[in-house]
């Protein structure tokens, strides 16, 4: 099994929040985050998120009635709801951030994939890229993305600033058990320690949900 981190912070937040906040917290997660952090999380409502360079008229498009979020990562179109989405931060004095972008990118669906061979279900990871077809995210694998049969279920996008590296990464896959996240987190350190967010950090990503993310001018920049 893969093991990518000397140390690792767990953080399973149990309160589903709105879109705008769950993507700040991850913001914020950045800027504090002093060992590399991998956070799972939900969604109040049924939500669509959209990468960076993604035109909002194609995500509103595909959102319909849900809430509509512009991701700080790149990628495509995600449908939230009925995944399981996490964050992963890695601080730039972690000695994992000098890993390439596409090393951290393979290292953790190897994890997933891991942990998705514990639930009995013969995930694999893509050695190749399928012709982009839309902006929607699983309906394009790439390189390293998991796959089951012919689907691709786990996908992710990334920032990288000199405070570190943010990974949020959606897995979508039924009815997974309530250890998957622990052994997904398992495999990328049998050592990570579970912790609750401080009440700092939330007041930090309100600030920056204000300010961000609920902001018409982020939403529609493109």
């Amino acid at each position: 099994m893969l093991c990518m981190f000397d140390e690792l912070d767990v953080v399973a937040d149990t309160e589903r929040r709105n879109a705008s906040l769950n993507m700040a917290i991850d913001e914020a997660l950045l800027e504090s985050a002093t060992k590399p952090t991998l956070r799972f999380y939900g969604w109040k409502r049924p939500s669509l998120s959209f990468g960076y360079f993604v035109c909002y008229d194609d995500a509103a498009r595909e959102g319909g009635s849900r809430d509509l979020v512009r991701r700080w990562t790149g990628g495509g179109i995600v449908l939230h709801g009925n995944d399981l989405t996490y964050s992963l931060t890695i601080p730039a004095s972690c000695r994992f951030f000098s890993l390439t972008p596409g090393a951290v990118y393979s290292s953790v669906h190897q994890g997933i994939r891991d942990a998705l061979w514990e639930e009995g279900k013969r995930a694999l990871i893509a050695t190749s890229a399928r012709p982009k077809i839309s902006e929607a995210c699983f309906a394009n694998a790439v390189v390293a993305d998991v796959l089951l049969g012919e689907n691709k279920v786990a996908g992710a996008a990334q920032r990288r600033t000199r405070a570190g590296l943010l990974q949020q990464g959606s897995i979508q896959v039924p009815q997974l058990s309530a250890a998957f996240a622990e052994n997904f987190a398992r495999a990328l350190c049998p050592a990570n320690q579970i912790r609750n967010f401080s009440p700092d950090l939330v007041g930090r990503a309100e600030e920056i949900e204000e300010s961000k993310y609920a902001t018409g001018k982020w939403l529609r920049r493109r």
